[in-house]
């Protein structure tokens, strides 16, 4: 399991580009990158600014309800 803290800055960027792209889900992220969802979030959210962090995953939650395998 690949670890977010040891990835190269462009990779963080690919994996926050890909976490807030509709059509990308967290298998894949971890399939490519080796984080898992949790992982994801959490470099998400200290990544990202709060509000923008609850936007997002807002949007993976509700979009989640209506797909079943969206992220």
């Amino acid at each position: 399991m690949q670890d977010d803290h040891t990835l190269p800055e462009p990779h963080i960027s690919a994996v926050i580009e890909m976490a807030l792209s509709d059509h990308v889900s967290f298998a894949t992220i971890e399939a490519e990158y080796g984080l898992k969802e949790k992982q994801v979030k959490a470099l998400m959210r200290d990544r990202l600014r709060p509000g923008s962090y609850r936007a997002w995953r807002k949007r993976v939650r509700d979009f989640g309800t209506r797909r079943a395998n969206y992220k």
